[in-house]
């Protein structure tokens, strides 16, 4: 049942999974307006992680076939990634990026402009002619088909940078087979979550037997992708593994998530003030250069803030002092810290402290932060607050919609849609700070409803509570 406005249909109510009284002469369909990849039947990408990102293959005479990467750079690619509909291309990768594939050849020495509409349109030898391999087939990664840090995490390690590998599909969290698992792949890992270097890619479930799906098995990657989706590997969900193989990765960087890594200080109370983050023992500045509103989310959620109400620039809270640690901040929004989103190197750039940047969040003094984790957005998960520094989760003992319409209004999420218990969203760690909560629903923030003292609970982790609010960013 859903109202229409989730961005998921894993965001919609309906039975449990795999209950239903039905036959598939039920079986429900869609018809969409626009027409997709499928107005452009002659250009495909596989053997890739999405459909944005994979072998070039071209469909000619009734055959798919591929395209020799003989001259192939970044303007063929942009080409392809247009026509897809996956908006930029960031690689252009060669010698069979995403394997062998079979059948002709079809182009070689394609030289596009960059500006084409249609690859068919891009200069090219005649369809078939060629003096290459199946080990020359072309690929593309595109950004459409790059995944954020949030469809990643490390589990069960000693720290958010040591751990399980566990990738997010299909609204679904599942485990990688250790198959051909190495520091290559385990060097992309520690990137794209802003984990340093790779110091060790441990098989054999090192770090505990994971739960549910085995998404991902033969990875292959070679070692400098920004993210495991541009990588090489079986398709989604295939593998002839059990979890006593799955994956794991200890990155260089403890990289802890916590508010202890970014404040916001000297403005009107915690939630507003010039931006600081904690690097190499010392507290340094960013600098204001593409600073904008996704930025500034990611620290208002990291800060249990709400959300992000402006991102000023030039020193509007003050000149901080040295070091500024980082410059061309440029998250997407969905990352759990800001040490997760990319940037320049760690005190590279050319600012002045009359560049500080700043945030401004909804949340104020008299707010409890609060988060909601593990969800398929930031306006559905596992409900978290931040009391004494540190996170933790609420029971779900009298847990409402009274109480989840409070946590989507601080968070500016719209109206509540669900209010789950039995840790829907996955059972949290740490203290469990609230429990019996009784909002009245017209409460402001969660601090503002009666509870028991803060950690004071009968409850443990399987009672861990969560919410699902109408918004999705």
């Amino acid at each position: 049942r859903c109202m229409g406005t989730e961005a998921a249909l894993s965001e919609c109510r309906a039975k449990g999974w795999g209950v239903h009284g039905c036959e598939h002469g039920e079986d429900a369909g869609v018809v969409c307006s626009g027409s997709g990849i499928a107005s452009s039947p002659r250009l495909r990408l596989v053997g890739g992680l999405s459909e944005c990102a994979g072998r070039v293959e071209v469909f000619y005479n009734n055959k798919w076939g591929t395209v020799c990467d003989d001259s192939w750079d970044l303007r063929d690619a942009a080409v392809v990634c247009r026509q897809l509909g996956c908006g930029v291309a960031l690689s252009a990768p060669g010698l069979a990026r995403f394997g062998w594939g079979a059948g002709p050849i079809w182009l070689d020495d394609v030289s596009c402009t960059g500006e084409e509409t249609d690859f068919s349109k891009c200069q090219a030898k005649m369809w078939g002619i060629h003096n290459c391999h199946h080990g020359e087939d072309a690929g593309v990664v595109c950004a459409a088909g790059n995944s954020s840090s949030a469809d990643l995490r490390l589990v069960d390690g000693p720290h958010r940078c040591a751990g399980r590998v566990e990738v997010l599909h299909a609204g679904q969290w599942g485990t990688v087979c250790d198959d051909g698992w190495d520091l290559n792949d385990a060097a992309v890992v520690c990137r794209q979550l802003g984990c340093g270097r790779a110091e060790a890619a441990p098989g054999r479930a090192r770090f505990g037997r994971g739960m549910g799906r085995i998404w991902l098995d033969d990875v292959a990657c070679a070692g400098s992708e920004d993210a495991l989706a541009q990588c090489r590997a079986h398709a989604w969900g295939q593998s002839n593994c059990n979890h006593g193989e799955d994956a794991s990765v200890v990155c260089s960087d403890a990289g802890a998530t916590n508010t202890s890594t970014v404040r916001l200080v000297d403005g009107p109370h915690h939630c507003a003030g010039r931006v600081e983050v904690f690097h190499n023992q010392q507290w340094g500045t960013v600098c204001d250069n593409g600073w904008d509103l996704s930025d500034a989310a990611v620290v208002c959620w990291q800060l249990g803030c709400g959300v992000a109400l402006a991102a000023p620039a030039g020193a509007p809270f003050g000149r901080g002092l040295d070091p500024i640690w980082l410059d061309r901040v440029a998250c997407v929004g969905g990352e759990k810290a800001l040490v997760q989103c990319r940037a320049r190197p760690w005190g590279i750039n050319s600012c002045t402290h009359e560049e500080d940047a700043g945030v401004v969040c909804s949340g104020d003094a008299h707010s409890c932060g609060v988060r909601l984790a593990e969800g398929p957005n930031r306006c559905a998960g596992r409900v978290e607050v931040l009391h004494s520094g540190q996170w933790g989760t609420i029971c779900d003992d009298s847990w409402d919609l009274n109480d989840a319409a409070v946590v989507c209004r601080q968070l500016g999420c719209g109206r509540a849609e669900a209010a789950h218990g039995r840790a829907y969203f996955g059972q949290g760690t740490g203290n469990i700070w609230l429990d019996d909560m009784s909002c009245t629903g017209s409460e402001d923030n969660l601090a503002q409803c009666q509870a028991h003292p803060w950690g004071q609970s009968n409850c443990h982790h399987g009672e861990d509570a969560g919410v699902v609010c109408s918004g999705t960013s």
